[in-house]
């Protein structure tokens, strides 16, 4: 018997780098953990509970490391973070100390004794925020940017105390004073550590958005009294009371009224959507017109709009190939730097001749100008960005790896009913051979409705009128092919073809033991725009097949209204299967399907594509979801943003090699100061930023 796995959830402060939630990460699992996952963007830590770990066990462990947990009363705090508090409170004694540059030789602000009381502040805080980073990260064996910052800035200030001790009183002694290196650094990276930690809250605006759609005060009536409660009280089961403009406060089921509903913001579909009794409503999205009782099916975390939520905070659970070079170069960035940067001071002074000071202040600006940060913020950023754009227009994208195939997909697979079509059939030719008419529909309707097919479904609304209850045994549905059950001591058996040899063209054989005794023919409509869709993906130079279980007939007729040359018919899920590998040996495939006879050929595409109104399989299965239910307007968009990301961290991870390949041996050739170095790292990370945040808003569909 499989267990429900228990996920822990920790809200983390004090990251200041991805090299950090790599850190976190590897400890965690070193201490046996498993599905670790650390978000440097949102500051969550997730992991599964295991035997002897408990949240608070995870929490203590994660302190020890010198991160403090942030409880949930903090997380609404507003004000000055730390980080802004620290770098406003440097830059007090930081434009002074910097200022001296400015003044001549005799003015007073050149006083060592003033430049060292100016730097010390600045530099208590430096030892605060980047030395103590810089042992989190040594402890977890992963070293982070701060140990270049702290090294050089206390490189600097150990320097600037050395010469004034042995210079004390002469001119010389200036020449050794590098206070104002030291303080600028520190106060430069704060500040590059203030806009990047803003900038990457800009990353995850569609979090905060979609979230910001869960709060709401919904009114519960208990025992005849109405009372409000918030979103996070409400439990299964609870009677909830909707009314014209309220947001819909969770998942349920109509039990009175009807209403018109805005699902935009959950599904993508602009227009409104009528329901009334018995219809599933969602949580989040907003009555326009009407009122409507409802009874809640999910609360909390098992909504649907919790579950999106979900997808984009995790979005980095399984991580892009290409991400992998970028996390691969930061691991070992860091001491690769310290190796450059002692090689620099070594080889500069006693091979090169050069004087100690420079060959120092050389080494320093090796250490302050890189930036492994922005290697290790290329890909997350970008993924974020791009899962929570996709959210926001309907489409749920099931990690970062995702979004990477999606930019590699050449063929695209399509199931026709269901998916192409609306799946709502009309029968056209009902010929009963032997019985009563109303006998066997209600025998169709009672055996079709232990069937998710879309035909079984149409099947039974045409029949529900009229029909009666009756008692079945020995119910066994053969995928592609028939259903069957026992009524009294009679099998009755709905399928194709493939269940009886006939002359004549059926789409369907009603058998009783093996005798026909009725015979149907059905009809399917295209779903809304399908033609125009297709016709874009083919512009696009995708390769269009059409991949069903239905008769060759109605698979042609769909195919020639839709100019598709690829064409498999009466395929079996097994077949599916078969397609798909043949498929993807030519190049990658995505399987667009809805049915419970998909969800094969889903797993085996290298991207299963699934519907919002599909089965919970197929949704399971699949990598991407597309959440309108009228027609296939997401999937051309889901394909565009899959190759706009891509690009974007193809963009990032060029911007943060390139500037490393070019800022250090700049730096070791003195041609920057350790000053302007520090002001170039700090800005290096907002470019990688700043190019993922423009994904958000670049016009891509």
């Amino acid at each position: 018997m499989k267990t429900s796995e228990k996920k822990i959830k920790i809200d983390v402060e004090g990251m200041s780098c991805s090299n950090c939630a790599a850190g976190i990460k590897k400890h965690l699992e070193n201490k046996g953990l498993k599905d670790v996952n650390v978000n440097f963007s949102t500051g969550e830590v997730s992991c599964v509970e295991i035997k002897n770990r408990n949240k608070e066990d995870v929490s203590e462990i994660i302190r020890k490391l010198g991160y403090k947990i942030k409880s949930s009363s903090k997380n609404n705090k507003k004000g000055l973070s730390k980080v802004e508090k620290y770098f406003y409170f440097t830059l007090i004694f930081t434009i002074p100390l910097f200022s001296h540059m400015f003044f001549s030789s005799d003015s007073f602000i050149h006083n060592p004794i003033l430049q060292f009381f100016l730097c010390i502040p600045v530099y208590i805080v430096g030892v605060i925020y980047f030395g103590k980073s810089a042992w989190q990260s040594l402890k977890t064996r992963i070293p982070n940017m701060d140990v270049l910052i702290f090294i050089g800035s206390t490189s600097a200030f150990i320097y600037s105390i050395y010469g004034w001790i042995l210079f004390k009183g002469t001119t010389e002694a200036h020449d050794y004073l590098f206070f104002e290196t030291t303080a600028t650094i520190i106060t430069l990276v704060l500040l590059g550590n203030v806009l990047e930690h803003r900038s990457v809250k800009k990353t995850t605006t569609a979090i905060n958005d979609l979230s910001a759609i869960q709060k709401v005060i919904a009114k519960r009536k208990k025992n005849e009294v109405i009372e409000e409660i918030d979103f996070e009280n409400i439990k299964v089961g609870d009677i909830l009371i909707i009314n014209t403009g309220d947001k819909v406060p969770t998942d349920g089921v109509i039990i009175s009224g009807s209403c018109f509903i805005d699902e935009s913001m959950i599904t993508g579909e602009s227009a409104y959507i009528e329901k009334s009794k018995n219809n599933k409503v969602i949580g989040g999205t907003i009555i326009v017109e009407g009122n409507i009782i409802i009874k809640a099916t999910e609360v909390g975390e098992n909504t649907l709009l919790s579950h999106i939520i979900e997808l984009i905070k995790n979005a980095q659970n399984n991580k892009p190939d290409i991400q992998k070079i970028g996390d691969k170069v930061s691991s070992i960035f860091v001491p690769f730097v310290l190796i450059i940067s002692i090689l620099t001071f070594l080889l500069g002074h006693f091979y090169f001749d050069i004087s100690i000071t420079d060959a120092l202040l050389r080494a320093i600006a090796v250490l302050v100008i890189s930036c492994p940060c922005a290697m290790g913020l290329a890909t997350p950023t970008a993924v974020m960005v791009g899962i929570g754009r996709a959210a926001k227009n309907g489409i749920l994208i099931k990690g970062g790896n995702t979004l990477e195939k999606l930019a590699s997909v050449k063929n695209i697979v399509f199931d026709k009913t269901g998916t192409l079509t609306t799946g709502k059939f009309i029968i056209s030719d009902f010929h009963i051979i032997e019985g009563e008419e109303k006998e066997i529909k209600n025998i169709i309707y009672n055996i079709e409705q232990h069937s998710s097919h879309p035909i079984a479904k149409s099947l039974c609304n045409t029949f529900k009128q009229g029909s009666s209850q009756l008692i079945l045994s020995d119910i066994n549905e053969q995928k592609g092919i028939s259903i069957s059950a026992k009524i009294d001591t009679d099998t009755y058996t709905i399928g194709s073809s493939k269940i009886y040899q006939s002359e004549e063209n059926y789409d369907l054989f009603v058998l009783k033991n093996t005798k026909l005794i009725a015979t149907l023919n059905i009809t399917d409509e295209l779903k809304n725009n399908t033609p125009q869709i297709i016709k874009l993906l083919r512009k696009s130079n995708y390769t269009i097949t059409l991949l069903s279980g239905d008769k060759k007939e109605k698979c042609d007729l769909v195919a020639n209204n839709l100019s598709i040359k690829n064409v498999y018919s009466e395929q079996l899920p097994q077949d599916k299967i078969n397609q798909l590998e043949f498929l993807n040996t030519k190049d990658k495939t995505a399987m667009v399907g809805d049915g419970i006879n998909d969800a094969p050929a889903l797993a085996k595409a290298t991207v299963g594509i699934s519907l919002g109104n599909a089965t919970q399989v197929a949704i399971q299965t699949a990598d991407v979801i597309l959440l309108s239910r009228e027609d296939l307007k997401q999937l051309p968009k889901a394909l565009s943003l899959g190759k706009q990301t891509l690009v974007t961290i193809k963009q990032n991870l060029f911007w943060a090699f390139s500037y490393n390949l070019i800022a250090i041996p700049m730096a070791i050739s003195g041609l920057l100061n350790p000053m302007w170095g520090a002001l170039f790292m700090a800005f290096s990370d907002i470019v990688v930023i700043g190019n993922s945040i423009r994904l958000r808003y670049k016009k891509i569909f």
